[in-house]
């Protein structure tokens, strides 16, 4: 495919409201002030870049490595019933996802840009890293419909949480208890869970689209309903932009679509370039390094001589390590079970080590991750949307 085939789709052909289907066009309607009320659309592409986990390898991915553990089944770990046995598995796991650890990519910094100059009317992610916040968007204007970890609450009586103890927990591979009188009950960041609803928050902003000038669409496979239908509640003679490694959903369909199929961070780029942002852009994203770690630790010369597959597997295998301790921390956990699970659950073998006492799931349990919901389509795709079987970068 030639660059100016992968940049659009047909630039020639007439358009209702741009004049034709070219990156150009849409910056020059950006810069005729037509564009003041834009929505943005991201999902886990745009965070490629910042070093997120890859979840797809068989092999070597986090998620591959939890399926070799003692769990019942490897989507346990994202399952509201069986976090409720046993939660250390998945505090744990939040240790490599926690924000803090991944600096925001420049197509965050593109987000942030459309909010300083007044455009961003509201951004909708599927992902659940926050590094939106860490570029600097508003937490009203961005709505993470599979959830965050920017709050966390109590999963009985649904009271909020510090996020100074949240830390402290993660930090500490501890499991938090609701401080409400009387309660006790679990706390997890308010990630969307297999056996959970997306917020509600989501069904009633879900029509805000209708009133955007201009849809920004990048680094989704628009594959996990509801989200994916959100493109399509944009007024036909409203402009969408998809910024993205291939063409997904039905982007490109409507006489003013224009496609950019190339990664997240070089076509945020182009089109800053072509509404004369892009100084401004480079100089925000700058700013997101401050404070952080300049480069890395040296390697070992031994560590060095190893292949790329040996040193992610090294990986693996010191995550798999941390697990298995967590997974043996349930001496904390028999009380707690005792007094907060149904008496089935709560047969508890003497050793501390022995994660047997940890429920096999029903059929029914066993099931759940692989139905194809409205909201869990794809398998893990509405907790962690970069598991798409096709990558979207």
């Amino acid at each position: 495919m030639g660059q100016d085939e992968s940049r659009m789709v047909d630039e020639k052909t007439p358009s209702v409201t741009l004049g034709n289907r070219s990156l150009e066009a849409v910056a020059q309607y950006i810069k005729d002030g037509r564009a003041g009320r834009i929505v943005v659309m991201t999902g886990a592409g745009i965070s490629t870049s910042a070093g997120i986990p890859d979840f797809r390898s068989p092999d070597t991915g986090l998620y591959a490595n939890l399926a070799r553990l003692n769990l019942p089944y490897a989507e346990a770990v994202f399952d509201i019933s069986y976090f409720r046995k046993n939660p250390l598995p998945f505090y744990t796991l939040a240790q490599e996802l926690y924000p803090g650890a991944y600096r925001p990519t420049i197509t965050h910094s593109f987000i942030y840009l459309l909010h300083k100059k007044g455009l961003l009317l509201k951004l909708f992610t599927q992902n659940i890293d926050c590094l939106e916040r860490e570029a600097g968007v508003p937490d009203d204007l961005i709505l993470e419909a599979h959830g965050s970890f920017a709050r966390q609450s109590c999963i009985d009586c649904k009271a909020s949480f510090p996020a100074d103890l949240m830390q402290k927990a993660i930090r500490e591979k501890e499991v938090p208890k609701c401080l409400q009188k009387g309660c006790r009950g679990l706390v997890k960041p308010e990630i969307v869970f297999f056996g959970e609803s997306l917020p509600q928050e989501f069904f009633v902003q879900q029509w805000l689209p209708e009133e955007a000038d201009l849809c920004i669409v990048m680094g989704t496979s628009l594959s996990v309903a509801p989200f994916s239908g959100l493109p399509e509640k944009c007024r036909e003679v409203t402009p969408r932009l998809l910024i993205n490694s291939e063409q997904v959903g039905a982007m490109g369909s409507r006489a003013d679509d224009v496609l950019l199929l190339e990664d997240c961070d070089s076509g945020v780029r182009k089109l800053a370039e072509a509404c004369g942002w892009l100084e401004e852009l480079e100089s925000l994203w700058a700013e997101t390094a401050k404070g952080r770690p300049k480069g890395k630790p040296k390697k070992k010369v031994e560590e060095s001589k190893k292949t790329r597959d040996e040193l992610l597997q090294d990986e693996v295998d010191k995550l798999t390590k941390e697990v298995e301790h967590s997974l043996k921390l349930v001496d904390d956990q028999h009380k707690w079970l005792a007094n907060h699970v149904d008496n089935k659950f709560a047969r508890i073998q003497e050793s501390t080590e022995d994660v047997s006492l940890v429920p096999k799931p029903t059929e029914e349990a066993k099931a759940a991750p692989e139905s194809k919901s409205e909201t869990t389509e794809g398998g893990l795709q509405h907790v962690y949307p970069w598991i798409d079987k096709k990558p979207s970068l």
